[in-house]
């Protein structure tokens, strides 16, 4: 399957610089079966769930991973983007300038109100910049404590602005409870407590999983083939609670309705794992999903717009087939949806 069969015409002033308000952005329904696409908003979504109907969150919290700071001894500029921890003082990371940051070098970080420094060394040198660090403070202290303090929250590369105070709040979902993302699950930044009370009240079941959102999500597909990209592994986790919920609905023909591509990643992942039964689990999925996978566990989804020729939309022409979510796609350019992190949503059912 070529990669440019998930290509069309994206003006770059649809791509989200800044978001709207939360609940209030355009909702396209694409209804698989008949074929129909409706034009709404999402603060409907509860009218468009059912009863029993099982809501699937990703639970995930950013982190403030961009640090800014200087090489040490010489005072040059220098940016580090925290990936994954290792353990208690070593990170994954991606740093710039990467051919003046091999290993042994050092960079410090502080924050504009005078916090930290931040102390690190470049410790093993890897693909395309990205680095082994070790981290540490003068005093001793929590480092996720000062990461919070004086990081810059990792807004996407196609957000061409500088993140603001306002980011920290709105780069992320109102159930946010686990942190470990360097990106947000974005169709989940739509929720408001207002939309998940009326979805409680609809009979609207809810679960929360985690997955932790890496660079990889980023990632462009270099390829000229769908099935030779390869996606990075994250790291994800189900609870017992939520995969009895989820089970119960898939053995009572209740639908399972994913917010998300990372959310359906995970379920779709440990789905493939149980034959279709979901354990409680954690460990690392590289699971890449695109058209011609069969779906275990999610019966809808919601999700935000894509890029052209992305993974994620690969993901979602699976789903909601490629011609359909293709049209859709078309369509919503011509109304002037917003596309990707900030911007508007998709339900397909």
């Amino acid at each position: 399957m070529n990669v440019s069969e998930f290509d069309f015409d994206l003006p770059a002033g649809l791509i989200a610089q800044t978001p709207a308000e939360r609940g209030t952005s355009k909702l396209l329904v694409l209804r698989r079966r008949a074929g129909e696409v409706e034009h709404t908003n999402v603060a409907r979504l509860p009218d468009l769930l059912r009863e029993g109907d099982v809501l699937v969150v990703n639970d995930t919290k950013v982190f403030p991973a961009r640090l800014l700071g200087t090489r040490v001894p010489s005072g040059g500029a220098a940016e580090c983007l925290l990936l994954s921890k290792l353990d208690d003082d070593r990170w994954d990371a991606l740093v710039h300038p990467g051919q003046k940051l091999p290993p042994g070098a050092r960079m410090t970080f502080s924050g504009a109100a005078g916090d930290g420094p931040l102390h690190a060394e470049v410790l093993a040198q890897h693909y395309h910049g990205r680095r082994t660090i070790r981290l540490w403070s003068e005093d001793g202290g929590s480092i996720d404590a000062l990461v919070d303090s004086i990081g810059h929250v990792p807004l996407p590369p196609y957000i061409k602005r500088d993140d603001q105070q306002s980011d920290r709040d709105r780069y992320q979902t109102v159930y946010a409870r686990e942190r470990g993302s360097v990106a947000a699950p974005t169709a989940g930044l739509h929720f408001t407590p207002e939309i998940l009370s009326a979805l409680d009240a609809r009979g609207v079941q809810r679960a929360a999983i985690t997955l932790h959102v890496g660079y990889g999500t980023f990632q462009p597909v270099r390829v000229e083939q769908v099935e030779a990209h390869t996606v990075d592994a994250e790291f994800f986790s189900i609870s017992e609670a939520s995969a009895g919920s989820i089970n119960r609905a898939k053995a009572e023909g209740r639908r399972v309705v994913a917010v998300g591509t990372t959310t359906t990643r995970a379920l779709e992942a440990a789905g493939r794992a149980g034959r279709g039964v979901i354990t409680p689990q954690s460990g690392w999925t590289d699971m890449f999903i695109y058209p011609g996978h069969a779906f275990r566990v999610v019966d809808a989804l919601m999700t935000n717009f894509h890029l052209p020729q992305s993974s994620l939309l690969m993901l979602v022409c699976a789903f909601g087939g490629r011609d359909a979510v293709m049209s859709a796609y078309r369509e919503a350019v011509e109304k002037g949806y917003r596309f990707y992190s900030y911007g508007d949503a998709m339900l397909i059912l």
